[in-house]
């Protein structure tokens, strides 16, 4: 099966996130998907959340990666072959493991991989090189959207998987 991926060099600056969300943006147009459709949506607030956890609580640089697998390069643009997942990773050269925190009422921070629980079909990290990546899958055909976020903020982290290979 072909893979599609696409990748962008973070640098450890807050800032990074949105240049991350408009790059990311630009390649789901040339895949066909637009910003205002909820597999969009969904992927970009995944991105921002992964890539915000990156270059904060590491100050590390990241490469931020989007797989698309089923999916050829013609002459005529991209075409999928019906496969309906789409992978996110966020690697970064922290050894560091992921930390899940659960927020509380008026905090700033602590929400991300709540969301990322909430609206990723599966998500978890793996040891890579010297650091590790974090990844998302969400189904294409399945998508939540944002619209499910207000619904996400009050769950726990209930299926954080690390998968060694």
């Amino acid at each position: 099966m072909q893979v599609l991926q696409v990748q962008l060099e973070v640098r450890p600056d807050p800032a990074e996130v949105s240049r991350a969300r408009r790059w990311a943006r630009s390649r789901l147009a040339c895949l066909g998907i637009g910003a205002d459709e909820p597999l969009a949506e969904t992927l970009l607030l995944l991105i921002s959340e992964l890539v915000t956890n990156a270059v904060v609580h590491t100050g590390c640089p990241a490469v931020l990666r989007m797989l698309f697998p089923g999916t050829e390069t013609s002459e005529a643009g991209p075409v999928s072959d019906g496969t309906r997942m789409v992978r996110v990773e966020v690697a970064d050269s922290s050894e560091l493991p992921p930390a899940p925190r659960h927020a509380r009422g008026d905090d700033t921070g602590g929400r991300g991989l709540e969301l990322v629980d909430g609206l990723a079909d599966r998500w978890g990290w793996q040891p890579e090189g010297s650091g590790k990546h974090i990844w998302c899958e969400v189904d294409r055909s399945q998508s939540r959207g944002a619209p499910l976020m207000s619904g996400i903020l009050g769950q726990r982290v209930s299926n954080f998987t690390r998968v060694l290979t």
